[in-house]
């Protein structure tokens, strides 16, 4: 795991120290909230429907049991004891008072956290594969680059001003975990044809009001260019990107309007020039990135044989537990260990919320059955991911005792869902709410493993912050006339095989959407072909099964 360096301690207490004064300015009414909004997004600090919200990073969602521990102490002290964990492996806390905020961010220094870059129109918070390090088909850890991209951007004097917000993800796997071609930039490893390290770079992603899927303009970035590669990128969107109309300003329009092969043009000949105007300037050299990569070098695993009896005798007498491991728990690279997955999805819960109660444990687990490592999944869970098997009941038993012990992952109950109307001051509809009633419509086990793999993601707004585009059922709130309503997107795909989902049909009403999907997981069920999952029978058979259940007249 990094860890700051001098100039960053130094950097972040001094930013601590400025916004004090300048939240004190505002307390005081010497500043208005016109006048304070930029400072205040600078540092992640949003005002919402009823209070101001913190947006608080997580470099590529990797957290230490100590740094944990502190946002359970923030969520505890400066909120209503919990926080809610976002899609850019973020936490974002609900009710933070202003005059608490420069304290808060005091406390996050001292464990080598902060908000900076969580808003504004820069580039945010890198995201990465949540199973680096750990997952057996990486090619390398994502989180070097991620590292690496941190550094480079964190205010960066050309792209600290950008004409949109601008979002980029990594992945050190063939297998997407990262929704990378949901990204402003989105970059996913391979070896090229000399067996080397290399990344295929994707550009103009993204979802919102124009849903696009991010297009490849490099099969094969050799890893020593990355730097400059993304120079170039950003060079050509900060020039040519527009900044005369706020829904046209992200890059996916750019690359839309200027066409795929004219962008890739663009950013070659503009790659060309960094190289001879300083040759070699932004290149990584191997000895840097070797320094960044012993940061997250492989722990110190024990030797364990590859399977484990004291795991055999659970799962042969303990249903509920296997249950568990069945969807919750993945294989890991070294023999012995396994990656678990603690689900923020209990069946009538909120998605994504942790008390501060359950953060402290959770990082009371990370230290006694990990390396003292914790997660944060782009889906609004968490991650252990170095369990030995020999402890996965006991961890199991104990997330139980915490209300985290839910047999959900990757299943229909299992929803990404936005704050929506209960806090955000841009959504048209409730998201929680709706999210709770589907869940409990699926509390039983047997049904759920029944169903099998199914994503089903809820925003409030066509801003789409809860990806609904790109999942196997996408549910967006609009508003009509004053009146919730939800729009029904079916055959998303957020992996290696990205799509977008097609609208299905009218808008359903509040009080019929949980009935909807049930009838769409009806339709599936009676068409599915043996082990097929709910988007390859969607793809097979198409959306008319669908449209005729759900619309059907007596």
């Amino acid at each position: 795991m990094c860890r700051y360096d001098e100039f960053d301690h130094a950097f972040v207490a001094e930013r601590v120290d400025q916004f004090r004064g300048q939240v004190a300015r505002r307390v005081a009414g010497d500043l208005s909230e016109d006048e304070f909004k930029p400072l205040r997004l600078m540092n992640g600090l949003y005002l919402q429907l009823h209070a101001y919200m913190l947006r608080v990073a997580i470099p590529y969602g990797t957290l230490s049991a100590t740094q944990m521990r502190m946002l359970a102490h923030i969520a505890r002290t400066y909120d209503r004891g919990y926080g809610h964990f976002t899609t850019r492996q973020n936490i974002q806390y609900n009710w933070p008072a202003l005059a608490d905020v420069p304290d808060i961010l005091d406390d996050l220094a001292s464990v080598e956290m902060h908000a900076i870059q969580t808003s504004g129109n820069c580039i945010r918070n890198t995201t990465a594969d949540p199973l680096a390090g750990v997952a057996a088909d990486e090619i390398e850890d994502p989180r070097v680059y991620a590292e690496i991209i941190r550094q480079w951007s964190t205010l960066h004097p050309e792209f600290s001003f950008l004409p949109r917000k601008f979002k980029i993800a990594v992945t050190g796997a063939p297998n997407d975990r990262a929704v990378t071609r949901g990204h402003d930039i989105g970059l996913r490893m391979h070896r090229d044809l000399q067996g080397n390290p290399s990344f295929e770079v994707m550009v103009g992603g993204g979802q919102g009001r124009t849903p696009i899927l991010a297009k490849t303009i490099r099969n094969f970035l050799p890893v020593e260019h990355l730097l400059s590669y993304l120079e170039a990128i950003l060079r050509v969107y900060n020039q040519l990107g527009r900044r005369d109309n706020i829904y046209k300003a992200r890059i996916k329009i750019l690359v839309q309007s200027e066409g795929e092969a004219a962008f890739a043009e663009q950013v070659e000949a503009e790659w060309q020039q960094i190289h001879n105007n300083a040759p070699g300037a932004l290149d990584l050299p191997e000895a840097e990135r070797n320094r960044i990569a012993a940061y997250f070098a492989p722990h110190g695993y024990a030797d364990l044989p590859k399977q484990s009896p004291i795991l055999d005798a659970a799962l042969d007498t303990d249903p509920a537990f296997a249950a568990w491991v069945e969807s919750n728990v993945q294989g890991h690279k070294q023999p012995g260990y396994a990656i678990a997955t603690i689900s923020l999805k209990p069946h009538g819960g909120i998605p994504g919320d942790a008390s501060a109660g359950q953060m402290d444990a959770v990082a009371d687990l990370a230290e006694r059955y990990g390396f003292d490592e914790i997660r944060i999944t782009y889906k609004q869970n968490l991650v252990l991911p170095d369990v030995p098997k020999a402890d996965l009941h006991t961890v199991w038993q104990e997330l139980v005792d915490l209300g985290l012990g839910t047999a959900n992952a990757g299943r229909i109950s299992d929803i990404i869902a936005c704050p929506g109307l209960d806090y955000c001051n841009l959504a048209n509809a409730r998201s929680i709410p709706i999210a709770q009633r589907i869940s409990e419509r699926f509390t039983d086990l047997q049904r759920e493993r029944e169903i099998g793999d199914l994503s089903l993601n809820i925003s409030g707004c066509i801003n789409a912050c809860a990806h609904h585009h790109v999942a196997n059922i996408g549910i967006l709130g609009v508003d009509k006339k004053g009146v919730e309503y939800y729009q029904i997107t079916l055959g998303g795909v957020a992996d290696e095989n990205a799509a977008i989902g097609a609208v299905i049909g009218p808008a359903f009403e509040e009080h019929q959407i949980a009935d909807a999907v049930e009838t769409i997981v009806d339709v599936y069920l009676n068409e599915r072909e043996t082990d097929e999952r709910f988007i390859e029978t969607y793809q097979r058979v198409g959306p008319q099964p669908f449209k005729e259940k759900l619309y059907a007249t007596d």
